[in-house]
């Protein structure tokens, strides 16, 4: 019986549509409010509904960071590093139009640290034997496929790692020119904002002494 039972949402008052139900640790959300998380957000199952409503009024206020945030500086080619160097800000999308997506807008001064995690996929290559059947070769013979991703450690209350791959397919050949390229943004990510880090960082502290 409770099994049917009607839910509304804890959130928004509307009710929950057949498999639209989206567990707090104490209630329930719709697929309408969930939408408006971060994507970066990841604990839902462990948040209460009132700690939901107080990242959803983060999220509201996060538009008008959005709305003045004016690029100075591009970073990657697929997923991309928006840098606001005047405002000390940045944001991570792979959206042309990513203003309409509201996307979080990140202090430089929040990095805490910045890793690059390439993950490389094995697959095993076989052969026909005399019947048609696929056997593996001796000794056993691989292909390898990568992803380049990036892994930003931010201080922030409503999540702690930023984590998001530069390429829009993967790499099957190590060394290659595309390998090569995709490596050489990836540092450049990497270096570029535990720089701007470091220079936010220490115009604050210069402010604060004087």
């Amino acid at each position: 019986m409770g099994l049917f039972t009607k839910k509304y949402c804890d959130i928004c008052g509307e009710k929950i549509g057949l498999l639209g139900n989206k567990k707090l640790a104490d209630g329930n959300m719709c697929k309408d409010c969930e939408k408006l998380l971060s994507r970066h957000f990841d604990d839902r199952r462990k948040t209460t509904i009132e700690e939901i409503k107080q990242h959803l009024a983060y999220r509201e206020e996060n538009k008008k960071a959005v709305a003045n945030f004016h690029v100075s500086r591009i970073l990657g080619s697929y997923t991309k590093v928006l840098i606001d160097e005047d405002a000390g800000k940045f944001i991570v999308t792979s959206l042309e139009n990513w203003v309409a997506s509201n996307p979080d807008v990140i202090d430089l001064s929040q990095i805490k640290a910045c890793q690059i995690k390439i993950r490389d996929y094995r697959n095993e290559l076989k052969r026909k034997d005399g019947s048609g059947n696929e056997v593996s070769f001796s000794p056993p013979r691989y292909e390898y496929e990568y992803d380049f991703g990036i892994s930003i450690d931010v201080d922030s209350p409503w999540f702690d790692d930023i984590y998001f791959t530069i390429n829009d397919h993967r790499v099957y050949m190590y060394g290659s020119k595309e390998y090569r390229e995709l490596e050489r943004q990836a540092n450049e990510i990497k270096d570029t904002l535990l720089e701007v880090d470091r220079a936010v960082k220490r115009d604050e502290t210069q402010y604060t002494k004087n």
